[in-house]
């Protein structure tokens, strides 16, 4: 009896230690075989399996504090999520975290101040745009992934490419602009550049996401051409010349279902028409149905709950979701999660160089900012100016970012007045006090914010009084007046006292502008915005407009640059200012309608919207398609920007009268001023429309020219392929080029057309042959020209 004990237990070790074995030889398999997972998958239960797919819950101040599932200590405290870890088999958690201008995390951690883990704010994804440099927004990405890596985070919920369907877009600032090649290009050369650093992005928001009233809840209801054309365009351009490590799917439904549960969507266009190889997570408590997401080839949902969990559980056990789905969204998982700083144990050190990229910050968003106006040469600044007089509550108060997973928590953000001081600049001492003693008794007074997304609540201009008007009239040498908007999550912006000016504000710009005027004194405008405003009401009563944007934690400096003369102005519309909002073509549909009057409440009792539809009737005709094929005359139209020099455009020469494939263009800039600057050179298409409607005119190419001295001249050379002459013809599921003429049109915005060329296509060329997915329920009664 005891011999047989003994060799139990004999047996028993061996099978333990053969066991331990097992699993350290897959370990160590993993480890030296990042891309084969289908064996790591096979050696997973069915349990860790279900909450791989599922993240580890929230942990975020204000919302949910505590993972819902599988609690762990966060590595990166105030980081948007987890994956879970399979320790035994060396598969260990990633970190996500967000945002498109730079990554947002806790600053300070557990009560210590003798440290800080502040991160850099980059400028906003629409100032980014108006560079119109791929090389410079690269270098962007680079920086930001450098603290994502520094900080011990894997993967940077960023860049965030959806289109400006509407000015009123709650969350525009982070997207790049109204056009699918530049939002496309953009967010390629920033994922490239995040992912130099060994860390992932996520692109999103696929797709749609073009609205933040009832963002959860609204139907999206668009045509297969103008979905194909502009709203999965730029994802389709981004995925094929980046290939980032994941896709974030959407909150809302385009046409009758949740986009994180369209198989058409994920599976069919992203996977199989584009060849995306990574995985796609949901956003933040995105879709309904955990089942019918895995189904979709959603992989991981975020930031997960017990309620997935037991449904996916369930659902494996009684056969409705099959364990080879499942083993496939794993296996996507693990192909990022083995490519992972955390799964090759780097060795952050929370110590990113802050100071490098507040430089890079800084001369990005000096690039993207644009002159709009610039009568008499106001701007640069003349030598010897003295004294500066600054109005606006945002000139002392700037701006850096918008709100929620956008924003980033930095150490500090430089106002206009303290660029122009740090710059030399004298700025009205007694006028600053008056500001900001204002600005802080209001933000004393001001509710304070109970969720991070929330918006700073609004508080009105500061009078100034005719006495004090006329005196610093007399006392300093020119005026600036700040004009700020902020936005973000939840929320779309409003017309009243956001889109259009408030009485306050355009009452200042007017009174502040008779009074300089009145002694030969000049006055300046600054847009401090992370949208369009209306600039038709009041553009006449100032000297100079420029377009700042939200320019990061920099933006003061950077101004200062641009005002100063030492940076020429370069920056371009990517985005059109309309005269009024109701010349915008989805200003009759957006955000659409409730269909109920029941609203849906979210954690913590926040209303998160009302079941609604929103109806895409403009279709393709977005933006400057619209306004130039309608011949609506905008404010400042798209690809528009003024600078200190002037620049002539010659020598356009196509490399074939006939298109056969592939046609190179080539054009020469000069600087014909008198100071060194740089170009942004436009490339758009007018294309036959005898089978299918067209816009006037699209953009298919762009390029920046070197910094350009007198007199200096440049080549630019761009490359048309079959799909930038092709249009989506519904009806065959297909890219199709029609037969014809096609014109080249050069220029430096999309009214001013500077060289054309033209080329022939002998027959209709079917370009690419698409699945029919996607279809609208029932007919859109959609916009012809």
């Amino acid at each position: 009896m005891c011999q047989i004990n003994t060799m139990k237990i004999i047996v028993m070790k061996k099978i333990s230690l053969c066991t331990c074995f097992i699993v350290f030889a897959l370990s160590v398999f993993a480890q030296a075989n990042k891309l084969n997972t289908k064996q790591l998958v096979m050696q997973m239960t069915t349990e860790e399996k279900l909450k791989l797919v599922i993240g580890m819950g929230m942990n975020l101040p204000g919302l949910n504090n505590g993972p819902t599932v599988g609690a762990i200590k966060d590595r990166v405290p105030g980081a948007a999520g987890s994956t879970f870890p399979v320790k035994r088999l060396g598969i260990p958690s990633i970190i996500l975290a967000d945002g498109p201008a730079g990554l947002r995390i806790q600053p300070t951690r557990d009560n210590d101040k003798t440290k800080t883990f502040y991160c850099t704010a980059f400028p906003v994804g629409t100032l980014l745009a108006s560079t119109w440099d791929v090389n410079l927004v690269k270098k962007v990405g680079q920086a930001m992934g450098s603290e994502v890596k520094a900080y011990g985070a894997d993967v940077l919920l960023a860049p965030a490419l959806n289109i400006h369907r509407n000015s009123l877009g709650g969350r525009n600032f982070e997207y790049y602009s109204e056009d699918p090649v530049v939002s496309g290009n953009m967010a390629a050369a920033m994922v490239n550049g995040i992912e130099s650093n060994g860390v992932g992005t996520s692109i999103k928001h696929y797709a749609a996401n073009n609205q933040e009233t009832n963002r959860n809840y609204v139907n999206s209801i668009i045509s297969e051409r103008a979905l194909r054309e502009i709203y999965l365009r730029g994802f389709e351009i981004a995925v094929k010349k980046s290939q980032p490590w994941t896709v974030m799917s959407s909150y809302n439904k385009i046409n009758g279902t949740y986009t994180s549960e369209d198989y058409s969507l994920l599976t069919t266009i992203l996977r199989e028409e584009w060849g995306f190889k990574g995985f796609v997570m949901t956003d933040w408590f995105g879709g309904k149905d955990a089942i019918a997401q895995m189904k979709a080839g959603n992989d991981l949902l975020m930031p997960g709950t017990d309620e997935q969990l037991n449904s996916l559980t369930a659902a494996v056990k009684n056969g409705q979701l099959d364990i080879k789905i499942l083993d496939e969204n794993c296996e996507r998982i693990l192909n990022i999660v083995l490519q992972s700083p955390a799964y090759k144990k780097y060795n952050y050190n929370n110590k990113p160089d802050l100071k490098a990229n507040a430089l890079i910050a800084r001369s990005a968003a000096a690039e993207g900012m644009i002159l709009l106006k610039n009568d008499n040469n106001t701007l640069p600044l003349v030598k010897g100016l003295k004294k500066i007089a600054a109005f606006g509550n945002t000139s002392y108060n700037f701006i850096s970012g918008g709100t929620g997973s956008g924003d980033v928590n930095e150490a500090y953000t430089v106002s206009l007045v303290d660029g122009l001081k740090n710059a030399g600049y004298e700025i009205d001492a007694a006028l600053k006090n008056s500001y900001e003693k204002f600005i802080a008794i209001e933000k004393e007074k001001a509710p304070k914010k109970k969720y991070f997304f929330e918006l700073p609540a609004p508080f009105p201009e500061m009078d100034i009084t005719k006495e004090v008007l006329a005196k610093k009239v007399e006392e300093t040498d020119i005026a600036f007046i700040t004009i700020g908007r902020n936005a973000g999550e939840f929320q779309d912006r409003k017309l009243e006292n956001d889109y259009y000016l408030s009485e306050a504000e355009k009452g200042l710009i007017k009174n502040v502008s008779v009074a300089y005027h009145a002694q030969n004194k000049k006055v300046i405008a600054i847009l401090n915005t992370g949208g369009v405003v209306d600039v038709s009401s009041w553009r006449n009563d100032v000297d100079a407009i420029l377009l700042t944007w939200q320019g990061g934690q920099e933006a003061g400096n950077a101004v200062t640059d641009i005002l100063s003369g030492k940076i020429n102005p370069s920056g371009k519309l990517a985005t059109t200012f309309p005269v009024s909002y109701s010349d915008e073509p989805s200003a009759r549909s957006f955000p659409g309608k409730n269909l109920s009057d029941k609203p849906n409440m979210g954690m913590g009792g926040l209303v998160m919207g009302f079941d609604s539809e929103s109806i895409y009737t403009e279709g393709i005709f977005v933006g400057y398609r619209y306004f130039n094929t309608f011949k609506i005359k905008p404010a400042y139209e798209f690809g528009y920007g003024l600078s200190y020099t002037n620049f002539e455009y010659s020598n356009l020469k196509l490399s074939a009268s006939t298109f056969t494939g592939k046609t190179i263009v080539s054009v020469v800039v000069k600087n014909s001023g008198k100071v060194a600057g740089k170009e942004v050179v436009q490339l758009y298409i007018t294309a036959p429309s005898q089978k299918l409607q067209k816009p006037a005119l699209e953009l298919k190419s762009f390029g920046k020219t070197a910094l350009l001295q007198p007199g200096a001249m440049q080549t630019i050379n761009f490359e048309i392929n079959p799909k930038d002459i092709a249009s989506f013809d519904t009806n065959a599921s297909s890219w199709v080029a029609e037969a014809g003429k096609y014109i080249v049109k050069i220029g430096s915005s999309s009214e001013k057309i500077l060289q054309t060329a033209t080329f022939n296509l002998a027959k209709e060329m079917v370009v690419e042959k698409c699945n029919k997915v996607l279809s609208p329920q029932g007919k859109i009664d959609e916009l012809i020209k």
